[in-house]
């Protein structure tokens, strides 16, 4: 804006770029309001504060660009079929080859797990991922719900989603292999065996490994450590505001579920109890 001729034209001006109506200023000056309109005529007071408003709304749509961009550039290739295309755009979402084949495909567990643990090995798939890996990357863009997501998903993780565990029997080794035992009633030579806990940890590709905040592999074998559940409902619960409504439902139903459960067969570590009360709270908000 050019100056005025005194300070009271800056001062005008800087009161109107707060939002301060005409009529305003004029009081606050001390001054006629016919002065302030005429100020805002001859100085073009109107015109600066649409280059501005103008200068944020081309900032908003370029946020929205970049958010649409990996869509469309999966949408664009044509190596892939539809199915594929949504594969790739799920499986940066969950990092989990799985999950994002039970999202496309409406299949069960078992074949989800076979397929989408093929469908990575493919090359035009591993390249579409990691596009759309560097894309999120380059744009570093998080939504709120995003967010509130991703601690949902620590806060009711499973472990049993990131290794098996159980009991199996095997042959028990001796200085120079299996120990060999000659059967009483059947005279033939059998392995001598014996019954072992087992752990075994999935695959790295289909589990969400934001999820794991360590493994290790020591001489005792190796070890998984899960993000804290118990900070991450905290957190959720202390953030209701960011969740979107469906999140809100999946965490009432979570929790409704739970109430369920027959007394004395699940043990009680505070976590469901920890989950009530607030929820109903922001649910009846609602």
């Amino acid at each position: 804006m050019a100056r005025g001729p005194n300070e009271n034209v800056d001062k005008a001006y800087d009161l109107y770029k707060t939002g301060i109506k005409l009529v305003e200023i004029a009081s606050q000056l001390n001054i006629p309001s016919g002065t302030v309109r005429r100020w805002k005529s001859t100085y073009k007071w109107d015109s600066e504060r649409s280059d501005k408003n103008s200068e944020r709304s081309e900032k908003k749509c370029t946020k929205e660009k970049a958010i649409a961009k990996e869509v469309i550039q999966v949408l664009e290739n044509t190596e892939l079929t539809d199915k594929q295309k949504l594969f790739c755009l799920y499986y940066t979402k969950y990092f989990n080859a799985t999950k994002a084949y039970q999202k496309v495909y409406e299949c069960d567990e078992y074949s989800a797990r076979v397929n989408g643990s093929r469908l990575l090995t493919k090359d035009n798939i591993k390249e579409q991922i990691q596009n759309l890996k560097q894309e999120k990357l380059n744009q570093a863009f998080l939504k709120p719900e995003d967010i509130y997501q991703k601690y949902m998903d620590i806060a009711f993780s499973d472990i049993t989603d990131f290794l098996e565990f159980g009991r199996e029997e095997v042959p028990v080794m001796g200085p120079f292999g299996p120990i060999v035992v000659k059967n009483e009633e059947t005279g033939a030579k059998v392995s001598l065996t014996k019954i072992v806990n087992t752990v075994k940890l999935k695959e790295s590709s289909k589990v969400d490994g934001t999820i794991i905040s360590e493994v290790k592999q020591g001489k005792d074998g190796t070890s998984l450590k899960l993000h804290d559940r118990m900070k991450a409902l905290q957190w959720l619960t202390d953030h209701m505001d960011m969740a979107t409504e469906k999140q809100r439902a999946e965490i009432a139903i979570l929790k409704a579920k739970a109430n369920l459960e027959d007394d004395g067969i699940t043990e009680d570590d505070g976590f469901i109890e920890a989950l009530s009360g607030k929820v109903d709270e922001i649910w009846q908000e609602e």
